[in-house]
């Protein structure tokens, strides 16, 4: 009797230790994991929508109604710009590459998206005009952290 109760101490002691490191190795892992969704979320935070941050409330809402309302009026840019991509997609997989038909996507769909670039554009630069001084600074701040202004490292010659 007592070499199968000291053999079922040994077992349980075995298990709990096994349980211990795998429940630590459970622990562990979902910390890292979630700390990595957090650091990818804050990487991602980039654009117009992120760039107002620093902005109040009721000026972040403003800036994001604006946007809204931009991205509304340019829907037929918007479909154009990527029925031209898709068309860019067909020319380049076609059996017999057509170079006319290429250029034309090619050309379709950069108006598009000059177009919707340009909307933006004047949509910020109307909001930008009804900010202070110090309003503006923060916007073009964090326009130069998060959004189109962000320059990056100079090009390696």
């Amino acid at each position: 009797m007592t070499l199968s109760t000291t053999r079922l101490k040994t077992v349980l002691i075995v298990s709990l230790v096994l349980n211990v490191f795998l429940l630590g190795t459970i622990a562990g892992g979902t910390y890292r994991w979630v700390a990595k969704q957090k650091a990818d979320v804050v990487a991602q935070q980039r654009g117009l929508r992120f760039a107002a941050a620093e902005l109040p409330q009721a000026r972040r809402d403003q800036l994001r109604e604006a946007l809204r309302q931009t991205r509304r009026d340019s829907l037929p840019l918007i479909i154009n710009a990527r029925s031209g991509r898709l068309d860019v997609v067909q020319a380049l997989a076609a059996p017999q590459f057509d170079r006319a038909a290429l250029d034309a996507a090619l050309a379709r769909t950069r108006e598009a998206d000059m177009g919707v670039r340009a909307r933006v554009e004047a949509t910020v630069a109307d909001f930008a005009n009804t900010l202070t001084p110090d309003e503006r600074l923060k916007l073009v701040d964090a326009l130069q952290q998060h959004g189109p202004l962000h320059v990056g490292p100079p090009p390696k010659k």
